[in-house]
């Protein structure tokens, strides 16, 4: 059983009005009433307050987001967690005697459930009161607050949350208030996570992984499927993902199993310094994508889709420099066609990467242009109901497309630019339908060639195009 101090039991238990607490007067605002609130769950749970903060941005950036689960089923500011494997909030719950719905939206509840279930960690370790007044001693509480399936990835988490207390903090939280906590150096007192292996640090074991900067930490063997990729599946697709969770969260989530649903990607990078951990083979299949999981190579980006906060210029160019290496590895273009975000995977119902995601900015980086990204895509040049069914790099200045509308049975190709955008230049598009006249477009085009359309149903075709010095012709193909 877990031994609260005698107060904080009584505190808690009985429920006392918050204003009794805080010596304001019931009804009164506070006008800072997340800061009141680390205040209060730090005084009656006796936790180092500037920890609390930090465990709590490490999480969430201290956003709530409005009851709303995590991934992974976490709640709140303390992201409380409930699945089949942790339960957190209902933890909090038993503690604080406060309901779940609370412990779900409400700040100040959520808070205080955070501080019970950190503390009632510490009392596990038998941290007494002289100890718990040294924030390095709560190291092993911090890894174990975070529920991760391995030493390692408690490890991560921890350190990840003493790195942010010796760097302190001013953020804005959702609701306008500015929080701070002082940087302050501390010695953590890892114990036995001193002998774990130090994640998010680059690969010792290069061939463990297909990027030489990324770490390596496999998913579980029940997340992935074995492959032998391009061989069995051409590679053609990048999709990016936001992890609704973070760094550490999603690396253990993918290295627990087996579960209902199978879930992995191939990398996941983090927010703050961009580091990037790969937990499947590129040649594997990851299941991140649906459809387009024999296809593509997934990245998951730690933070959540509602929260531009999360999306640094660091992870940008990290991310970046580890697509325009797998894109020039495996022949992808490096456009909007080819490295989509999980939303436009066809049938799925996610939502991410999601608006906050700078997509003109990535694609930037990416292509290693200063001059922006196309606007245009095959899709749109060629029309609604219209599909991409194959396509060709014409060097780095564009890349031409087959697309087909299977309703209505006729092709359509485009050759959208890659670069000197705005600018006409020399540029074209051509469709041949077997035994008719070949159909072309061209010109100096500023964005794009065509569309060139023709019927081509149950009938084979030749198509191409040219941008820059680059030409593509295709053989007769795509019989009916």
């Amino acid at each position: 059983m877990v031994r609260l101090r005698r107060s904080a039991a009584l505190l808690v238990g009985a429920l006392i009005p918050l204003s009794m607490l805080t010596g304001q007067p019931a009804g009164a605002v506070s006008a800072d009433p997340m800061t009141d609130a680390f205040a209060r769950a730090a005084t009656t749970y006796d936790v180092p307050r500037d920890l609390l903060v930090s465990l709590a941005y490490s999480e969430t950036h201290l956003d709530g987001h409005r009851g709303q689960p995590s991934a992974s089923g976490g709640y709140g500011v303390m992201h409380l967690v409930s699945n089949p494997v942790n339960h957190t909030l209902e933890r909090a719950a038993t503690l604080t005697k406060q309901p779940v719905s609370a412990l779900k939206a409400d700040d100040a509840a959520n808070i205080t459930g955070g501080a019970a279930v950190l503390r009632a960690y510490a009392d596990e370790l038998g941290l007494d009161a002289t100890a718990r007044k040294d924030a390095g001693k709560w190291y092993q509480a911090v890894a174990k607050y975070g529920h991760a399936s391995s030493a390692d990835v408690a490890r991560l988490y921890a350190d990840t949350v003493y790195d942010q207390l010796s760097q302190g903090i001013r953020a804005t939280t959702p609701a306008g208030e500015t929080l701070t906590a002082t940087p302050r150096t501390v010695q953590p007192e890892r114990g036995d996570y001193a002998k774990a292996q130090e994640l998010g640090k680059t690969n010792t074991l290069a061939a463990s992984v297909d990027y030489p900067s990324a770490a390596w930490a496999p998913a579980h063997s029940s997340n992935y499927a074995v492959s032998n990729r391009p061989t069995s599946d051409a590679i053609d697709r990048i999709v990016i993902h936001v992890a609704q969770g973070t760094y550490a969260g999603t690396i253990d989530w993918f290295q627990t199993g087996p579960r209902p649903k199978p879930t992995s990607a191939h990398y996941v990078v983090r927010s703050s310094d961009g580091a990037i951990t790969q937990m499947v083979r590129e040649k594997d299949r990851a299941f991140h994508a649906g459809d387009y999981n024999r296809r593509s190579v997934g990245i998951e980006h730690e933070g959540w889709v509602e929260q531009a906060s999360w999306f640094t210029d660091t992870m940008y160019r990290s991310s970046a420099a580890l697509v325009r290496n797998i894109a020039d590895r495996y022949g992808i273009p490096k456009d909007r066609s080819h490295i989509i975000g999980h939303v436009e995977v066809p049938g799925t119902d996610h939502t991410d990467p999601g608006p906050n995601w700078n997509w003109t900015k990535y694609m930037q980086y990416v292509t290693g242009s200063g001059g922006g990204t196309n606007p245009n895509t095959p899709e749109s040049v060629c029309g609604s109901g219209f599909t991409v069914i194959d396509s060709a790099a014409l060097g780095t200045a564009g890349t031409v497309y087959l697309t087909y509308n299977s309703s209505t049975g006729v092709n359509c190709v485009a050759t959208i630019k890659q670069t000197n955008l705005g600018t006409a230049t020399a540029t074209s598009a051509y469709l041949e339908v077997e035994d008719e006249a070949r159909i072309t477009d061209s010109g100096n085009f500023s964005y794009y060639a065509g569309p060139v359309r023709a019927s081509a149903a149950d009938k084979c075709v030749r198509w191409g195009g040219k941008a820059g010095t680059s030409t593509y012709d295709s053989p007769l193909e795509h019989c009916g």
